[in-house]
């Protein structure tokens, strides 16, 4: 983490707190003060939940269950961040040689499977990818990584809980600067969990996340971007399943591991509840 001084956060919550605050190497009194600063705290909040979003990537990347998530299944709590297992992965550097040989027979390859599925792609997503060039936007692909990387989370899945969803909708909207609601799904069994501020591309993103009786969770993403289109896409990764759309220049990503007509029908609802024209899509 970076540790230098910064004058714009209040005393307390400088760069070196932060940091140490979110390896879980405080003391538990040190560490309860923060927690109550940072609710009055966006920048520095902003900040934790930004190295928080890392350090949870680079561990579902690894692989590698967290420390804490493996004591809450066997019944012990108190396990800190600072408690979860280090390691450096050592690979014996492959020769240049290698790697331009293995590069050329996999884009050999790529490229005769994307010719032959190419014609078939509408048929196979329900036409929910244009084939080829059919690349998913950034905030698609990042919404589908903020999905996987906290809808796990049992303990801190949002910044703001549901119970302050007026101090949530208030606080997200400025931070976007839009004026931003959050879509009721109750009718598809689905209540709001709460939220959280993420980074975009651009800018700063929310992210809504609901929870049905059973415990299966869906995520609302909204960002602003750059440019304005008319589109509804669908964007796969394994089991999970993203709609996204554009609108008035934000982008929105509902992402979910639920049956894609389902997500559809639900996507299309929350489009419009958002302002937009998903019988423009049909």
């Amino acid at each position: 983490m970076n540790n230098d001084h910064d004058s714009s956060l209040p005393e307390g919550l400088d760069l070196r707190a932060l940091s140490a605050f979110v390896d879980g190497e405080l003391p538990p009194a040190e560490r309860a003060a923060i927690e109550a600063q940072l609710p009055q705290q966006p920048e520095a909040a902003a900040r934790v939940a930004t190295w928080r979003a890392q350090k949870a990537a680079l561990v579902a990347l690894c692989g590698a269950p967290q420390r804490h998530e493996r004591n809450e299944r066997s019944g012990s709590v108190g396990q800190s961040a600072a408690d979860e297992p280090a390691f450096i992965v050592v690979r014996r550097p492959t020769p240049w040689w290698q790697r331009v040989g293995l590069a050329a027979c996999w884009l050999a390859a790529g490229a005769g499977l994307a010719l032959a599925l190419g014609p078939l792609a509408p048929r196979l997503t329900g036409g929910a990818w244009n084939g080829l060039g059919g690349q998913p936007p950034s905030f698609a692909e990042r919404a589908d990584v903020a999905y996987a990387v906290y809808t796990p989370e049992r303990r801190h899945p949002v910044e703001v809980a549901a119970s302050e969803e007026e101090h949530l909708i208030a606080w997200l909207s400025k931070r976007l600067n839009r004026p931003l609601s959050v879509p009721s799904l109750q009718e598809y069994g689905y209540s709001l969990v709460g939220g959280r501020l993420l980074p975009g591309e651009a800018g700063p993103a929310a992210q809504f996340m609901y929870e049905n009786p059973s415990g299966a969770r869906l995520t609302l993403y909204i960002t602003g971007i750059s440019r304005d289109e008319t589109a509804f896409r669908l964007f796969r990764d394994g089991n999970r399943r993203t709609f996204y759309w554009v609108n008035d220049r934000m982008g929105y990503a509902l992402s979910g591991p639920i049956a894609e007509g389902k997500l559809r029908s639900i996507a299309i609802e929350v489009c419009s509840a958002l302002g937009g024209k998903p019988e423009d899509w049909q």
